[in-house]
């Protein structure tokens, strides 16, 4: 059986509201990844909503939606699962975040309709060809 856990490390207040922390069991590794959908996710709402393109605002919410799932900070409360089916959770939630980074005809391409960072722009001259690296 694991300890319980207290509210503080369950919640933070932030201005008077309380937010679900992120689950203190899941491997940094993890976190910094799931965190990295978390911002492209953000990002790609605030592009997508500036350029009122509505299709694009809902995939990028799909992917904070994800993320936030993933890290435990929407869905059921982590601290009543048991360590394992939190990080099942964990890494199922990474693979559908990888899935949509997935090449789609060459190019991937944000929910803000940009170009992901790191993924070359076509006609990039020092993009990888198909024999690996290019030299610049």
């Amino acid at each position: 059986m694991e300890p319980e856990s207290s509210d503080e490390e369950r919640w933070l207040v932030i201005g008077g509201r309380r937010w679900r922390r992120t689950d203190p069991a899941l491997p940094d590794d993890v976190v910094a990844r799931l965190r990295s959908h978390l911002g492209r996710g953000r990002a790609g709402v605030r592009t997508a909503t500036r350029s009122g393109d509505e299709a694009a605002v809902a995939a990028a919410r799909h992917r904070v939606n994800l993320a936030k799932h993933a890290l435990g900070e929407r869905g059921p409360k982590w601290w009543e699962s048991d360590e394992r089916a939190r990080l099942e959770r964990a890494h199922a939630g990474l693979a559908q975040l990888d899935a949509l980074d997935a090449p789609d005809a060459g190019a991937r391409v944000s929910e803000g309709g940009t170009p992901d960072a790191g993924a070359p722009a076509s006609g990039d001259a020092h993009a990888p060809g198909p024999d690996g690296p290019a030299v610049p």
